[in-house]
């Protein structure tokens, strides 16, 4: 995968982020192991926006509870390690694209924006703890961290 883009989902920030998360450590090696394989990770503001709301948000309304500060901190860093894939107009006559033929509804066309973006840069990973979010969009090739951190390994020489 080397020279090429992978975009991360909130649900794998929120997870390299809250050791309570089964996925956290592998979440965690995600960013070293994308790296030693020349692989970028990508993400957009969407994802970032949908990482404080959670990260900032109360633990009794399904949040981690974290101090703003701290939330934005980690935001930084994640930014940090990131390639930003902007919301362009091609992404939005995508996602138009996708919610027609797919008929989405409500929560789904969160997921279908970052599928639009993704494909408007012509991303075509995406990694992801709720895999099946992703699963029947044409064109995607979708992998949960341990999966992800898998695929890297094998590629080290």
């Amino acid at each position: 995968m080397r020279g090429e883009l992978a975009f991360v989902d909130t649900n794998t920030l929120l997870s390299a982020t809250n050791s309570a998360r089964v996925e956290h450590e592998t979440a965690r090696r995600l960013f070293p192991a994308a790296r030693g394989v020349g692989c970028h990770l990508a993400l957009s503001g969407q994802v970032l926006r949908e990482y404080l709301v959670v990260a900032t948000r109360p633990l009794r309304v399904n949040g981690l509870g974290m101090e703003q500060s701290h939330a934005l901190h980690n935001m930084q860093w994640f930014r940090n390690q990131t390639v930003f894939l902007e919301e362009t107009e091609p992404a939005f006559d995508e996602l138009r694209r996708l919610v027609e033929l797919h008929a989405y509804a409500g929560k789904r066309i969160h997921d279908a924006n970052i599928a639009a973006v993704m494909i408007a840069h012509n991303v075509r990973t995406i990694i992801t703890t709720h895999t099946e979010d992703f699963s029947g969009i044409g064109g995607l090739h979708v992998l949960s961290p341990e999966q992800a951190t898998r695929v890297f390994g094998e590629g080290r020489s």
